[in-house]
């Protein structure tokens, strides 16, 4: 073991002790540590057996016998109070070699939470379900927080030892056999990772180096990170350094980073831009894209705008109007942050110009919200987009999905909408079966005081929305997380079987028709109805007709179409289309739209990438509320 697995940051300690000892020993062995002009503290005296095997190790700072773990430790076997334990990432053979990566644009994104996905919850149980994702046509496993935080069990934002993988989970030899079994059968892992604040419980930074900005006190999620105060590049370079490590010693192919609205960064370089550069040389090194996904709630383009072109140069950002745009159209729900969107013409705002809010009035902010996307120069599938995620689901009063909100006509409304968009389309995990389970919020925080400002906290979020609060789940109850997990037996069930097929069928027609996916804004156009009840998206010569009312309506679509999908009642004669309560139809144009000169339309006729011929499939469905 290198000495300089054992150095530590720690710029205004007087003194500075590594306390070791080989796993199983009882009593540790002290080792006094000296300090660089930086404030770097490493070993001054030889290592017992030369550091040699498995360690657990500690730190002593100035005169207190409080043993704090390495704020870089990899390991936490005993969870986050505990002793740090080496662990060499150089040690396992992969099996990988010659993975080289996946790009974000064309690709659909699967969203997990480790510890919910399986019964088990450990990333050893999720490899046995590779295979549905594969099968299920998904590019990108996008696994939420994995770094150590306190307790059994946890959404994963209240980490606080971010270079650690919960032990919970199987720790970072267990993760690093998720990875290479992902990349053995072909699909991509993306890490969200969590750099705007720390847990509240377990949280030893500032005992060690100003980690911590001083100038606030903790939010409502936990103490802020130090991005731009004294000594901040240190503090940064402790952020990128985490995020190199998952994209290289543990080959995680891309980050998606949590809520970067609330990063603190008055510097000139902001954090999200330095990260960008130091990701990109990563990525030229080792020649594999490694894409940066934001989420954001600014409606800022200049996330995914080219450093060339002044922006941060990030591959994607979430796209929460979209959500919103089709929750609305779907349940007719206009509560809280929802009300802006009460009107069929917001989703096809979305489709037209990524963004709903660009600069308009947002009646839930009391002011005006966002900026216009360039969609001449940005394609469409930097927006990621989904009907349903852990937030929108979880932060609903008992957690309930979309599943348990409509029908099964409506979901597998929404699920073509969403995976036959332009955008780059996300799947929460279960989604793609209608699973009847919850995902509520739950946490399993030992100190009693903690436990019950969060119990108190999501009551005063819900709240501020308006919302009923008697169906809160309390999230430190066991029973909360219990049900929150998968209930893989009902893929084989009547309905859930169907809308699993139904989504394959998605997926597959995504690939036949390059129209759908086509990245250009422009290639594209949008109308809507909202007393009839109907959208209508053109993308080229690909159209989405869809009834979002229980009642029968008709779509003039302008040209002669032929159906390649529908849901419940369709029927196409000449121009029009007409479709029954909840229904929908996806249909291949066969002439120019109505209207252009010469018989040949400006949106030019796509190829159709076959994968056994064109597809014509009929899925039924009550229009009833399920």
């Amino acid at each position: 073991m290198s000495l300089a697995r054992f150095v530590v940051w720690a710029p205004r300690r007087s003194a500075v002790t590594l306390m070791i000892k080989k796993v199983g020993d009882s009593t540790p062995v002290k080792v006094s540590m000296e300090r660089d002009e930086e404030g770097w503290w490493s070993p001054a005296e030889p290592l017992p057996d030369n550091g040699i095997g498995e360690l657990d190790y500690g730190f002593l700072l100035d005169d207190s016998d409080t043993v704090l773990p390495d704020p870089r430790s990899q390991r936490q076997p005993d969870g986050v109070h505990g002793w740090s334990r080496t662990f060499d990432p150089g040690e396992f053979v992969w099996s990988d070699q010659k993975w080289t990566g996946r790009q974000l644009a064309g690709g659909i994104v699967y969203e997990l939470h480790v510890g919910t996905f399986t019964p088990e919850g450990t990333l050893t149980a999720a490899i046995d379900h590779l295979d549905h994702l594969v099968e299920l046509g998904i590019d990108f496993v996008e696994l939420m927080p994995v770094n150590a935080f306190n307790g059994p069990h946890n959404w994963g934002y209240d980490g606080v030892l971010w270079y650690a993988v919960h032990e919970g989970y199987g720790g970072p030899l267990a993760y690093m056999q998720f990875v290479d079994a992902c990349h053995r059968a072909g699909l991509a892992v993306i890490q969200d990772v969590v750099y705007n604040h720390l847990g509240p419980s377990g949280n030893y930074l500032s005992r060690f180096a100003p980690y911590l900005r001083s100038d606030a006190g903790p939010t409502v999620w936990g103490d802020e990170p130090n991005l731009d105060g004294e000594e901040s590049d240190e503090v940064r370079r402790y952020i990128i350094d985490n995020a190199l490590m998952f994209l290289t010693d543990y080959h995680v192919d891309g980050l998606r980073l949590d809520a970067v609205h609330a990063l603190h960064d008055t510097r000139a370089t902001h954090l999200l831009e330095e990260l960008n550069i130091d990701v990109s040389a990563r990525s030229t090194f080792l020649r594999r894209p490694m894409p940066l996904i934001a989420e954001s709630d600014l409606n800022d383009p200049r996330l995914i705008t080219a450093r060339e072109g002044g922006g941060y140069g990030l591959t994607g950002q979430w796209s929460d109007d979209f959500h919103h745009a089709l929750y609305v159209s779907l349940t007719g729900d206009t509560s809280g942050y929802y009300a802006d969107f009460d009107s069929l013409a917001a989703l096809g705002k979305v489709f037209e110009n990524g963004f709903f809010h660009t600069g308009t009035r947002s009646s839930f902010r009391g002011r005006t919200h966002g900026h216009p996307i360039d969609t001449w120069r940005t394609p469409t599938w930097r927006l990621v987009v989904c009907s349903d995620n852990h937030d929108q689901i979880g932060n609903r009063a008992a957690g309930e999905r979309l599943s348990s909100k409509i029908s099964p006509a409506q979901q597998a409304i929404a699920a073509m909408v969403t995976l036959l968009s332009p955008f780059t389309p996300m799947i929460f995990m279960g989604e793609e079966w209608g699973a009847s389970t919850p995902w509520r919020f739950f946490t399993s925080h030992p100190e009693p005081e903690l436990a019950e400002m969060v119990r108190a906290g999501r009551l005063e979020e819900f709240a501020q929305m308006d919302w009923d609060t008697s169906e809160v789940s309390d999230p430190q109850d066991l029973r909360t997380f219990e049900v929150s997990r998968l209930d893989w037996s009902e893929v084989d069930q009547t309905p859930h079987a169907e809308l699993l097929e139904l989504t394959k069928r998605l997926i597959k027609i995504r690939r036949s028709y390059s129209d759908f996916t086509d990245p250009r804004f422009d290639q594209g156009r949008a109308v809507s109805n909202d007393e009839a009840g109907w959208l209508l998206i053109e993308r080229r010569d690909m159209i989405m007709a869809v009834n979002f009312r229980d009642r029968p309506t008709e779509v003039d679509v302008g040209r002669a179409v032929e159906p390649v999908l529908s849901i419940g009642q369709v029927e196409v004669v000449g121009d029009l289309v007409r479709l029954g309560p909840h229904s929908a139809v996806a249909a291949d144009a066969t002439e120019p739209r109505r209207g252009v000169q010469g018989g040949v339309s400006p949106l030019a006729k796509h190829r159709i990438f076959s994968a056994g011929g064109r597809p014509d499939v009929a899925v039924r469905g009550s229009s009833g509320t399920a």
